[in-house]
Protein backbone atom coordinates (compact mmCIF):
# COMPACT_ATOMS: atom_id res chain seq x y z
CA UNK A 1 0.00 0.00 0.00
CA UNK A 2 1.26 3.45 -0.91
CA UNK A 3 0.05 6.69 0.64
CA UNK A 4 0.46 10.41 0.24
CA UNK A 5 -1.00 13.71 1.30
CA UNK A 6 -2.45 16.13 -1.23
CA UNK A 7 -3.46 19.77 -0.81
CA UNK A 8 -6.94 20.67 -2.03
CA UNK A 9 -9.38 23.57 -1.69
CA UNK A 10 -11.00 21.55 1.13
CA UNK A 11 -7.75 21.09 3.03
CA UNK A 12 -5.22 18.31 3.13
CA UNK A 13 -6.33 14.93 1.76
CA UNK A 14 -4.89 11.57 2.79
CA UNK A 15 -4.77 9.14 -0.14
CA UNK A 16 -3.84 5.46 -0.02
CA UNK A 17 -3.92 2.79 -2.69
CA UNK A 18 -2.26 -0.29 -4.11
CA UNK A 19 -2.08 -2.11 -7.42
CA UNK A 20 -5.75 -3.15 -7.09
CA UNK A 21 -6.96 0.43 -6.79
CA UNK A 22 -7.66 3.36 -4.52
CA UNK A 23 -8.26 2.30 -0.93
CA UNK A 24 -8.67 5.57 1.01
CA UNK A 25 -9.32 9.23 0.35
CA UNK A 26 -9.91 11.04 3.62
CA UNK A 27 -10.04 14.70 4.59
CA UNK A 28 -8.29 16.17 7.58
CA UNK A 29 -10.63 16.15 10.58
CA UNK A 30 -12.57 13.38 8.86
CA UNK A 31 -14.38 11.03 11.23
CA UNK A 32 -12.34 8.12 9.86
CA UNK A 33 -9.07 7.28 11.62
CA UNK A 34 -5.84 8.30 9.90
CA UNK A 35 -3.78 5.17 10.38
CA UNK A 36 -0.70 4.46 8.40
CA UNK A 37 -0.38 0.74 8.86
CA UNK A 38 2.85 -1.24 9.08
CA UNK A 39 4.21 -1.96 5.62
CA UNK A 40 2.66 1.09 3.98
CA UNK A 41 5.14 3.18 2.00
CA UNK A 42 5.10 6.83 0.94
CA UNK A 43 4.04 7.07 -2.70
CA UNK A 44 6.48 8.31 -5.28
CA UNK A 45 4.31 8.49 -8.40
CA UNK A 46 1.84 5.65 -7.75
CA UNK A 47 -1.00 8.01 -6.80
CA UNK A 48 -0.29 10.84 -9.27
CA UNK A 49 -3.34 9.98 -11.39
CA UNK A 50 -5.61 10.30 -8.35
CA UNK A 51 -4.14 13.71 -7.49
CA UNK A 52 -4.33 14.94 -11.08
CA UNK A 53 -7.99 13.92 -11.39
CA UNK A 54 -8.82 15.55 -8.05
CA UNK A 55 -7.15 18.79 -9.17
CA UNK A 56 -9.18 18.69 -12.40
CA UNK A 57 -12.38 18.09 -10.41
CA UNK A 58 -11.72 21.06 -8.11
CA UNK A 59 -10.91 23.23 -11.15
CA UNK A 60 -14.31 22.35 -12.66
CA UNK A 61 -12.69 20.38 -15.50
CA UNK A 62 -13.72 16.86 -14.45
CA UNK A 63 -17.16 15.47 -13.69
CA UNK A 64 -16.32 11.78 -13.51
CA UNK A 65 -13.30 9.94 -12.15
CA UNK A 66 -11.54 7.19 -14.07
CA UNK A 67 -9.86 5.25 -11.31
CA UNK A 68 -9.87 1.69 -10.05
CA UNK A 69 -11.37 1.59 -6.57
CA UNK A 70 -10.66 -0.91 -3.81
CA UNK A 71 -12.53 0.17 -0.67
CA UNK A 72 -12.80 -2.29 2.19
CA UNK A 73 -16.22 -2.86 3.70
CA UNK A 74 -19.06 -5.27 4.27
CA UNK A 75 -21.18 -6.56 1.41
CA UNK A 76 -23.90 -4.10 2.41
CA UNK A 77 -21.48 -1.16 2.53
CA UNK A 78 -20.07 -2.15 -0.86
CA UNK A 79 -23.60 -2.14 -2.31
CA UNK A 80 -24.24 1.36 -0.94
CA UNK A 81 -20.90 2.67 -2.20
CA UNK A 82 -21.54 1.17 -5.64
CA UNK A 83 -24.94 2.90 -5.74
CA UNK A 84 -23.29 6.20 -4.80
CA UNK A 85 -21.15 5.96 -7.93
CA UNK A 86 -24.34 6.05 -10.02
CA UNK A 87 -25.41 9.48 -8.69
CA UNK A 88 -24.44 11.88 -11.49
CA UNK A 89 -22.32 14.98 -11.00
CA UNK A 90 -24.60 17.91 -10.18
CA UNK A 91 -27.36 15.66 -8.78
CA UNK A 92 -28.43 14.53 -5.34
CA UNK A 93 -30.59 11.80 -3.87
CA UNK A 94 -32.01 11.12 -0.43
CA UNK A 95 -31.00 8.34 1.92
CA UNK A 96 -34.41 6.72 1.39
CA UNK A 97 -33.98 6.83 -2.41
CA UNK A 98 -30.55 5.23 -2.03
CA UNK A 99 -32.06 2.50 0.17
CA UNK A 100 -34.61 1.78 -2.55
CA UNK A 101 -31.92 1.67 -5.25
CA UNK A 102 -30.07 -1.11 -3.41
CA UNK A 103 -33.31 -3.01 -2.82
CA UNK A 104 -33.46 -2.35 0.93
CA UNK A 105 -36.17 0.33 1.33
CA UNK A 106 -36.47 -0.25 5.09
CA UNK A 107 -32.73 0.09 5.72
CA UNK A 108 -32.51 3.89 5.55
CA UNK A 109 -30.49 4.21 8.77
CA UNK A 110 -28.11 1.44 7.72
CA UNK A 111 -27.67 3.20 4.37
CA UNK A 112 -26.83 6.39 6.26
CA UNK A 113 -24.26 4.53 8.33
CA UNK A 114 -22.68 2.95 5.25
CA UNK A 115 -22.64 6.35 3.55
CA UNK A 116 -20.84 7.79 6.58
CA UNK A 117 -18.30 4.95 6.53
CA UNK A 118 -17.34 5.62 2.90
CA UNK A 119 -13.53 5.43 2.84
CA UNK A 120 -13.13 7.17 -0.53
CA UNK A 121 -14.76 10.57 -0.12
CA UNK A 122 -15.32 12.87 -3.10
CA UNK A 123 -14.63 10.12 -5.68
CA UNK A 124 -17.34 7.87 -4.21
CA UNK A 125 -19.74 10.82 -3.93
CA UNK A 126 -21.35 10.42 -0.52
CA UNK A 127 -21.64 14.23 -0.45
CA UNK A 128 -24.48 13.92 -3.00
CA UNK A 129 -26.80 12.26 -0.47
CA UNK A 130 -29.09 14.67 1.35
CA UNK A 131 -32.10 14.51 3.64
CA UNK A 132 -35.52 13.71 2.20
CA UNK A 133 -36.54 17.34 2.76
CA UNK A 134 -33.48 18.60 0.86
CA UNK A 135 -31.47 19.46 3.95
CA UNK A 136 -27.74 18.90 4.15
CA UNK A 137 -27.21 16.20 6.70
CA UNK A 138 -24.13 14.53 8.15
CA UNK A 139 -20.85 14.38 6.28
CA UNK A 140 -17.65 12.84 7.64
CA UNK A 141 -15.65 15.79 6.30
CA UNK A 142 -18.03 18.30 7.91
CA UNK A 143 -21.11 20.06 6.53
CA UNK A 144 -19.18 23.12 5.28
CA UNK A 145 -17.14 20.84 3.00
CA UNK A 146 -20.28 19.04 1.81
CA UNK A 147 -21.78 22.40 0.97
CA UNK A 148 -18.65 23.47 -0.94
CA UNK A 149 -18.67 20.25 -2.97
CA UNK A 150 -22.34 20.69 -3.87
CA UNK A 151 -21.66 24.33 -4.78
CA UNK A 152 -18.77 23.23 -7.01
CA UNK A 153 -21.10 20.78 -8.77
CA UNK A 154 -23.79 23.46 -9.22
CA UNK A 155 -26.34 21.82 -6.93
CA UNK A 156 -26.24 24.76 -4.51
CA UNK A 157 -25.61 28.42 -5.16
CA UNK A 158 -22.46 29.74 -3.47
CA UNK A 159 -23.23 31.66 -0.31
CA UNK A 160 -22.53 35.34 -0.62
CA UNK A 161 -21.30 37.53 2.16
CA UNK A 162 -22.84 40.99 2.40
CA UNK A 163 -20.90 43.69 4.15
CA UNK A 164 -22.79 46.40 5.97
CA UNK A 165 -21.31 49.80 5.14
Amino acid sequence: MHYRYHDSPLGELFIAGHENGLHLLLMELDSHPWRIEPGWRPATNELDSVCRQLDEYFAGQRRQFELRLAPRGTTFQQAVWQALLAIPYGSTCSYSQLAEVIGRPNAVRAVGSANGANPISIIVPCHRVIGRNGSLTGYAGGLPRKQRLLELEGVLQPRQTHLAL
